[in-house]
C-alpha cells in the first residue's frame, strides 16, 4: 500500500469536512421537494456555476482524457471538445427558457410541451429510463476509474473500493439533498483542481520527465502534441475533428453536453434566483468545463508516454491489477504514484472529490426524477412533502447500490465514454428543435429514443455476435444518427401534433420565439386566441451570435494555453487576441439579451 500515516490524515480530514458540510444542512433540506431537489430556487450563478464544473470533474474524467492522450495524442480531446458547441447554445438561447419554465425537473417538460396519454407516458418512461437506467451507465463508468485508482493507489479489489468510495456520498447526499451537493462541490472543486495541479507539476519534476521543455521534445511525446489532427490523414481527421464538429455535438443526447440541456445542469438553472443567474451559471461552467481544467490531466497523460510507453510496461509496473480492466486509462492513476507522502495524501483526496462530486449530483437529480415523474406524478400525486423526500432518499440508496454493481463489469473509460454517445445518437436534434418547432410532438421523442437505443444495442453488442467486424466508432455514430433521424422526423409527420392550447400555453410561458412557431401563431390568431405574451424580436438571431463569439473565446484560451505550453509565442498571442476580442463582445452583448 502506497499511502503512508500522513496520507491516510489528511484523507480522513477530507471525509470528515465533508460529512460535516453535508449534515450541516440536512434539516432544511428534509421540508419539501423543492428544499431537498431545488435548494429552494434561490442560488447565486457562482455556486451554481462552480457546482456544474464539479459534477462534471470526476475521477474517470482525468482518465478518459489519458486514454485520449495515449491512443490518438493531444488532439484527441476534440472528440469532446466539441460539445463546447451545444453548451454555449445552452448559455446563450435555452438557459433563460429552462428557468422561464418554473419545473420541478427537465422531464416534467414533456407534460407542458406535449398534450394527451402520450405526453405522460413519455414523462413516466423518461424518468425511469434516464433516472435508472442511463443514470447508473454513467455512475458506472465514474465508479470504474475509482476502481481503478483503488487498484493502483490502495491495493484494493474492485469490490472494496466501490464499498468505501460509495459510503460517504449516499450518506451526505441522502441527508442534505441539492444544497448539501452544493455546498459541499464548491470545496471539492477546489480540492481536485489542486489536487490535478500538484499531479502535472510533480510528474513533470520526474528525472524521466526533465520539465515540460524535457516533456515536450522526447520522442515518445512530440507526435502527440498537435492540436488538431492530421489534416492529411483521413482515417484520423475524420473521427476525430470532422465527425465531433460537423455531426456530434447537435445530434448527440450525452450527460452534461445534452443539447439545449438536460439532466443536472437544467437542475441548477432551475435552482438559480432567476433567468440571469441561470445564463451566469452555465456560462461560467463552459469557460472552465472547456478552458480551464483540461491542460494538467494532458500534462500527465503525455508524461505517462514516457514513464509507461505501452500496455505491458503498465502491467509489468502493476502485476496485482485486473488484467480485464487494464487499459490506457489506468495510466493516470498510475503516474499518481510517483507523489510524495502528504502531496499524495491530498491528491488521492482530491481525486475521492472529484468522484464524490459527480456521483452526488448523478444520485440526486436521478432520484428527482423518480420522486417526481414517477412517483408523485403516477403513484401518489397527493404524497406529502416529508414521503417524497423519504422516497428521494431510499431512491439515492438503490440507485448507488446498483452502479456499484455495474461498474464491476465494465473495463476502461473510453469504452463507456463510445457507448454513450452511441446511444444517444440522433436524438440531439430532437432537444433543440422541440422549443422552436411546434410540429414536434411525444412520438418524436419516443420513436428518437427507441430507435437509437435498438441501434446502439446491435452495433456494440449483436453486430461482433453474428461474426461480423467491429464497425468503427465514428461510422457506428453516423449510422445511429442518420437512421435515427430519418425515423423521429417520419414519424413526426405520420402522427398528430401537440393540441393547440397546450402549444399555446408551452409559448406563453416560456415564449422561446422563433419562425418554427409562425403557423401555429397565425393559426391561433385567425381563430380568434391570439398570444398576448411574445417572444422579442431579434433576441435567438443575438443569443446565436453570442454563441459563437462564446465558443471563440473558450477555444482561443484553449489554444493559447496550450501554445504557451509548449512555448510557441506568436500562436500563443493570436490565440489569446481571438479570446479576448471575442470576451469583449459578450461582455458589451450580455445587457442586450433579453433576462428576467
Amino acid at each position: 500500500m502506497l499511502l503512508g500515516a500522513i496520507d491516510w490524515i489528511i484523507i480522513a480530514i477530507f471525509f470528515v469536512i465533508i460529512l460535516i458540510i453535508g449534515l450541516g444542512v440536512s434539516k432544511k433540506a428534509g421540508r419539501s421537494f423543492s428544499d431537498f431537489f431545488l435548494s429552494g430556487r434561490n442560488m447565486p450563478w457562482w455556486l451554481l456555476g462552480v457546482s456544474m464544473v464539479a459534477t462534471t470533474f470526476s475521477t474517470d474524467t482525468p482518465n478518459l482524457v489519458t486514454d485520449m492522450v495515449r491512443t490518438h495524442g493531444v488532439s484527441g480531446n476534440w472528440l469532446w471538445w466539441a460539445f463546447l458547441l451545444t453548451g454555449m447554445l445552452t448559455v446563450f438561447v435555452y438557459a433563460k427558457l429552462w428557468r422561464r419554465s418554473n419545473m420541478g425537473t427537465d422531464i416534467e417538460f414533456y407534460e407542458i410541451r406535449y398534450s394527451g396519454k402520450s405526453a405522460a407516458f413519455l414523462r413516466g418512461f423518461r424518468a425511469l429510463y434516464l433516472g435508472i437506467f442511463f443514470n447508473i451507465m454513467i455512475m458506472a463508468s465514474v465508479s470504474l476509474a475509482a476502481i481503478k485508482i483503488g487498484g493502483v493507489l490502495l491495493n484494493l479489489s474492485p469490490l472494496k473500493t466501490i464499498v468505501v468510495a460509495l459510503l460517504v456520498t449516499v450518506i451526505y447526499v441522502g441527508a442534505g439533498g441539492l444544497r448539501s451537493v452544493l455546498f459541499t462541490d464548491f470545496f471539492l472543486f477546489g480540492m481536485a483542481m489542486f489536487g490535478a495541479i500538484t499531479a502535472a507539476v510533480v510528474v513533470c519534476r520526474l528525472p524521466e520527465v526533465h520539465g515540460l521543455t524535457g516533456l515536450f521534445t522526447h520522442p515518445n511525446v512530440v507526435g502527440s502534441l498537435n492540436l488538431l489532427p492530421d489534416f492529411s490523414d483521413s482515417k484520423t481527421l475524420i473521427p476525430l475533428l470532422i465527425i465531433p464538429l460537423a455531426v456530434q455535438w447537435w445530434s448527440v443526447w450525452y450527460p452534461g453536453a445534452e443539447p439545449g440541456g438536460g439532466g443536472y445542469m437544467v437542475q441548477r438553472m432551475l435552482s438559480a434566483k432567476n433567468e440571469k443567474n441561470a445564463m451566469g451559471a452555465t456560462l461560467f461552467f463552459n469557460f472552465a468545463h472547456y478552458a480551464l481544467r483540461p491542460w494538467p490531466w494532458i500534462i500527465v497523460a503525455l508524461a505517462s508516454l514516457i514513464i509507461f510507453p505501452d500496455l505491458n510496461s503498465l502491467q509489468h509496473a502493476f502485476p496485482n491489477v485486473d488484467p480485464n480492466i487494464m487499459r490506457n486509462d489506468l495510466a493516470y492513476p498510475a503516474m499518481l504514484t510517483f507523489l510524495p507522502h502528504g502531496l499524495l495524501g491530498i491528491v488521492v483526496a482530491s481525486l475521492f472529490a472529484a468522484y464524490m462530486s459527480t456521483m452526488a449530483s448523478h444520485l440526486n437529480w436521478g432520484s428527482s426524477y423518480i420522486v417526481n415523474d414517477f412517483y408523485k406524478r403516477f403513484m401518489k400525486p397527493d404524497a406529502p412533502e416529508k414521503e417524497l423526500v423519504l422516497v428521494g432518499r431510499i431512491s439515492t440508496v438503490v440507485l448507488i447500490t446498483l452502479a456499484g454493481a455495474i461498474a464491476l463489469l465494465l473495463s476502461n473509460a473510453l469504452q463507456a465514454f463510445h457507448i454513450l454517445l452511441q446511444i444517444g445518437a440522433g436524438t440531439g436534434l430532437i432537444f433543440i428543435l422541440r422549443w422552436f418547432w411546434w410540429r414536434i410532438n411525444a412520438f418524436t421523442e419516443l420513436a428518437g429514443m427507441i430507435v437509437s437505443f435498438i441501434i446502439a444495442f446491435y452495433l456494440e453488442i449483436i453486430h461482433t455476435k453474428l461474426g461480423f467486424a467491429p464497425v468503427p466508432a465514428y461510422e457506428s455514430l453516423l449510422i445511429g444518427v442518420v437512421i435515427t433521424t430519418v425515423a423521429w422526423l417520419a414519424v413526426t409527420f405520420l402522427t398528430k401534433p401537440t393540441d393547440d392550447e397546450t402549444l399555446r400555453k408551452f409559448y406563453q410561458l416560456v415564449r422561446p420565439g422563433g419562425i418554427g412557431w409562425n403557423k401555429l401563431l397565425a393559426r391561433l390568431e385567425k381563430n380568434g386566441n391570439p398570444i398576448t405574451e411574445k417572444a422579442t424580436q431579434g433576441d435567438l438571431p443575438l443569443g446565436i451570435l453570442c454563441m459563437i463569439a462564446g465558443v471563440f473565446a473558450v477555444y482561443g484560451t484553449v489554444f493559447a494555453s496550450g501554445y504557451y505550453l509548449y512555448g510557441k509565442w506568436i500562436p500563443a498571442i493570436i490565440a489569446t487576441l481571438i479570446a479576448g476580442l471575442s470576451m469583449v463582445f459578450l461582455i458589451k452583448k450580455w445587457g442586450n439579451l433579453e433576462m428576467e
